[in-house]
């Protein structure tokens, strides 16, 4: 971890910057602003009352754009859980001003000094997100789960729900919790075991705030409690991607798993780093082993994630079963309105499969235009989170052209080398040959330019 001291405002400004380069919207229209207030102000009127049920959420601490809460109860053997999804599309009307503006920007963007909402604040932050301080519209999806983990939607509703505690990754305690919320993590982490999935995720690279000013540079590995709320979203998206295929409609995202070439080389990456993959283990059981806080294991799971390719989404087609190879299994992001477009038109589409309802028509023909719009929003939050890390990278590093560093190797291609530096949370490439994945080597800083959020390095000499 390392603090930013921004005196001269050069991450500020380089943010800015971003900002510019990316188009990241600075505000909302005024005629958008309005019609969101306007919205806010609907009084829900197809919802039932389940005000007694004891729904929580589960966030970072800082986060206001609520898009679930839950609740788990018993049914026999079986887990039910009640799924509180935001019901965004109780307040906006398909080509209405929010409606386009949202189409326009695909997803929300965050950046360390703030974020560009998919929904105004009136909206995403007040009306819509689902915060404990008075009851919210959501629709609520009941997914059943056996106890080998196996999962099946069991019903939807539009519905009145209340928050009663908004829980924080960091500072959450079991008794916060629904009672059986670590055995349904538990089941859904079992069934993923038993599928083959490989849903492992390494540490980011994560600019934040930093307490009393400036800002950190930091690895951050998932929490416990990260990790088991994520088994929630998992269950509700697997449920309703099943319905959507069953029913033959819906909108999917799908990821390939590393090609046979990929694995052979993301196997000698791990005997480089010295990682014990047995030859009767594939990918998948080797990932199950891995540690994020070993900075091995963690440069391997780097590896993996740029061999695999990217994700993508895919409406449905006959004949087609769209497969997420990680996950193992069909899946459909449906659990964060609030900040993806697709969601909202997928939680339309189960909505009506779970009540015997045809999907609505607006749902059916957003499935066919949306993975452009969803693939650009993508590749846009992928540049702006690039460069943000570039940035203060850059600005951590200057003023230290000349130093040297020691690194470990944790990819090769023809004629560069991609290291991680060993004492500072930075990734980077270094023209250069002879060296291969795990091999420790000094490298001298050449250059570190924040207005162009670029450093540079040059080899010392050999490899240790």
């Amino acid at each position: 971890m390392k603090t930013l001291i921004d005196s001269t405002n050069a991450l500020i400004d380089g943010l800015a910057a971003i900002r510019r380069q990316y188009g990241v919207p600075e505000h909302f229209p005024p005629d958008v602003l309005a019609a969101a207030e306007a919205a806010a102000r609907r009084v829900p009127t197809k919802h039932v009352d389940r005000t007694d049920l004891r729904f929580v959420t589960l966030d970072p601490a800082t986060s206001t754009d609520l898009d679930q809460a839950f609740t788990i109860e018993r049914s026999g053997a079986d887990l039910l859980l009640h799924y509180a999804i935001a019901d965004i599309a109780w307040f906006v009307d398909d080509g209405d001003a929010v409606d386009q503006e949202a189409w326009r920007r695909g997803t929300t963007l965050y950046l360390p000094d703030g974020k560009a909402g998919l929904y105004p604040p009136a909206l995403a932050e007040g009306a819509a997100s689902l915060l404990p301080t008075g009851p919210r519209p959501a629709v609520i999806f009941t997914t059943r789960i056996d106890p080998d983990g196996n999962v099946r939607l069991a019903g939807a509703e539009r519905a009145i729900v209340r928050n009663t505690a908004k829980l924080a990754y960091e500072t959450v305690g079991e008794m916060d919790l629904p009672p059986d919320f670590a055995e349904l993590a538990r089941r859904i982490e079992a069934a993923e075991n038993r599928r083959g999935a490989a849903r492992v995720d390494p540490p980011e690279q994560e600019v934040a705030p930093a307490e009393g000013g400036g800002f950190q540079l930091l690895f951050r590995p998932r929490l416990l409690a990260e990790n088991q709320n994520a088994a929630l979203s998992l269950a509700s998206n697997v449920a309703i991607a099943n319905a959507l295929l069953a029913a033959r409609t819906g909108l999917f995202r799908v990821m390939p798993e590393p090609d046979q070439k990929a694995v052979m080389l993301l196997r000698q990456s791990a005997r480089a780093l010295g990682l014990d993959w047995r030859d009767e283990a594939t990918l998948a059981e080797f990932e199950k082993t891995l540690d994020p806080a070993d900075s091995s294991h963690a440069a391997f799971m780097l590896a993996v994630r740029r061999a695999s390719g990217g994700a993508s989404y895919v409406p449905y087609r006959e004949g087609m079963v769209p497969w997420h190879a990680p996950m193992a299994a069909t899946y459909a992001h449906a659990t964060a309105p609030l900040r993806r477009l697709a969601d909202r038109y997928v939680i339309s589409a189960a909505l009506a499969i779970a009540n015997g309802q045809a999907v609505p028509a607006t749902a059916t023909a957003a499935f066919e235009t949306l993975p452009a719009v969803m693939g650009r929003a993508d590749a846009r939050d992928g540049q702006i989170e690039r460069a943000v890390v570039s940035l203060a990278e850059a600005l951590m590093l200057r003023g230290h052209e000349g130093q040297s560093f020691e690194a470990v190797v944790t990819d090769t291609d023809d004629h560069a080398l991609r290291i991680q530096l060993c004492d500072l949370p930075v990734i980077a490439r270094v023209r250069g040959q002879g060296s291969k994945p795990g091999d420790r080597i000094r490298v001298r800083l050449t250059a570190a330019d924040p207005l162009q959020h670029t450093i540079s390095f040059e080899l010392m000499g050999g490899a240790s």
